[in-house]
């Protein structure tokens, strides 16, 4: 590998990781938003937003960049190709911690128990998901991103146990929908980020292993 590859990738690297950390500050501002039923702070997720999809821009160019100039072979072309994937789900993310954030306002004034929903314990559970992905980035460790995968079935079956009780819900009292659906979009956008955080996880088994696991859907979490 030249010199000048060496760098490249190096600085392709802090890039990623520091969108990453973006992301993940957004995430943890969305949820916070939501449990205090914080509208300034919402608003500051929605405005950070901007900041994420330059961020996503400027990775892609720089992509383009390396492969046009250096024309990389093997491990350095799979990190290039997985690093082209993996910023576009973490641009995702930051899109799904803005329409989180947005139901702070119109949950200002609803109760809900946590044996209906219990939003942090599933925020918890994606928070995780994105902190371990991006930890196998880091250091290019495909049994930690595998293991991300094995969470990401937990997520689901939290949001199918609040989707069948909205579903029963809304029939017993339809006086609470409106705050039911509300929790419910909450769920799928939550359940949404834990997929790209997987998707961002089977990225570096592919960059380390050169395997593709991408659209299995049973992948084991060795």
């Amino acid at each position: 590998m030249s010199t000048h590859l060496i760098q490249a990738t190096e600085r392709l690297k802090k890039s990623v990781v520091a969108l990453g950390t973006m992301v993940e500050e957004s995430f943890d501002d969305a949820v916070d938003a939501v449990v205090r039923r914080d509208a300034a702070q919402a608003a500051a997720v929605v405005a950070k937003d901007k900041a994420i999809d330059r961020r996503e821009v400027e990775i892609e160019e720089e992509c383009l960049k390396m492969l046009a100039l250096y024309q990389p072979v093997a491990i350095d072309l799979r990190f290039i190709v997985a690093v082209l994937k993996l910023n576009r789900d973490l641009e995702r993310i930051g899109d799904l911690a803005v329409n989180v954030a947005e139901r702070a306002v119109p949950l200002a004034g609803a109760q809900w128990p946590a044996d209906v929903f219990d939003f942090e314990g599933m925020a918890g559970e994606v928070r995780t998901m994105l902190r371990q992905s991006l930890d196998a980035l880091v250091e290019l460790d495909a049994k930690r991103a595998r293991r991300v995968f094995a969470a990401d079935q937990t997520v689901d079956a939290m949001h199918q146990a609040l989707f069948e009780h909205v579903r029963d819900a809304a029939q017993a009292d339809p006086a609470q929908i409106e705050t039911l659906l509300h929790l419910l979009s909450i769920s799928r956008h939550l359940e949404r980020i834990a997929d790209h955080a997987a998707n961002i996880a089977k990225d570096v088994v592919y960059m380390v292993e050169g395997e593709i696991v991408r659209h299995r859907t049973k992948v084991a979490s060795a």
